[in-house]
C-alpha cells in the first residue's frame, strides 16, 4: 500500500508541466507580486519538489518569463479569440469591452503586473501585450470605417478607459456601478456609445 501511494505522488509528480508551473507563478504574482515567485511556496503549492521545478526550468527568471508568456496568451489571445466568432464589429468591441473590464476587476493580475513595471521582465511583457492590444483595438475601428489615425485613437481611449477601470476596480470600487446591476450596463454602454459614434471621442 505504501509502494502504491508512493508511486502515486512520482507519477502526480512526473505529470506536472511547464505550464503547471507558470500558472501557479501568475497566481502567487497576483496574490503577492513577484516576490510571491518562489521555489519552494510553490512546490508546496503543487505539491511537488524542487526537483519538477529544474526539471523544466533553469532559474527562477525563466518561470518568470513562461508565466508572463502564458498572461499574454490566456489575458491577451484568448480573449481576442473569445470574441472573433462575433461578426459584427460594433457588437465585437462591446463583448471585448465587457470582458475585459469584468475579468479585470475580478482578478488583481494584471494591476499587480503594472505597479511592478519597472521590472525588465514585466516591462518587456506589458509592451508586447500593450503594443498587441492596441493594434487588434486599432484594427477594429479602422475595420469599422475609422482612419487610421482616428482608429488608432479611439482605440487607444478605449484601451484607457479599460486600463482606469481595472484600477479603480481594485483600489477604490466603491465609486464604480456595481457589475450585476443594469447601472454597470449603462455605464458601458455610455462609454463606448462615446467610442464607436463618429465625432463622438
Amino acid at each position: 500500500m505504501v509502494m502504491v501511494q508512493r508511486q502515486q505522488r512520482q507519477d502526480k509528480k512526473a505529470r506536472l508541466t511547464a505550464q503547471d508551473w507558470a500558472d501557479a507563478a501568475l497566481t502567487a504574482i497576483g496574490e503577492g507580486g513577484l516576490a510571491a515567485v518562489a521555489v519552494e511556496p510553490l512546490a508546496a503549492r503543487l505539491g511537488t519538489t524542487k526537483g519538477s521545478f529544474y526539471w523544466h526550468f533553469a532559474n527562477r527568471d525563466a518561470l518568470i518569463e513562461a508565466a508572463l508568456d502564458r498572461w499574454a496568451q490566456i489575458n491577451t489571445e484568448g480573449a481576442i479569440s473569445d470574441v472573433e466568432t462575433e461578426p459584427d464589429l460594433s457588437k465585437r468591441i462591446q463583448l471585448l469591452f465587457a470582458n475585459a473590464i469584468t475579468s479585470a476587476t475580478a482578478d488583481p493580475l494584471e494591476v499587480t503586473l503594472l505597479a511592478t513595471a519597472n521590472h525588465p521582465q514585466v516591462a518587456a511583457a506589458l509592451r508586447r501585450v500593450t503594443e498587441r492590444r492596441l493594434a487588434y483595438l486599432t484594427q477594429l475601428f479602422a475595420d469599422l470605417g475609422f482612419p487610421e489615425p482616428e482608429a488608432r485613437r479611439r482605440g487607444l481611449l478605449a484601451y484607457t478607459v479599460y486600463l482606469g477601470h481595472a484600477q479603480l476596480g481594485h483600489a477604490m470600487s466603491s465609486v464604480l456601478p456595481p457589475e450585476e446591476g443594469g447601472e454597470f450596463r449603462a455605464y458601458l454602454s455610455e462609454a463606448l456609445e462615446v467610442l464607436l459614434t463618429r465625432g463622438g471621442a
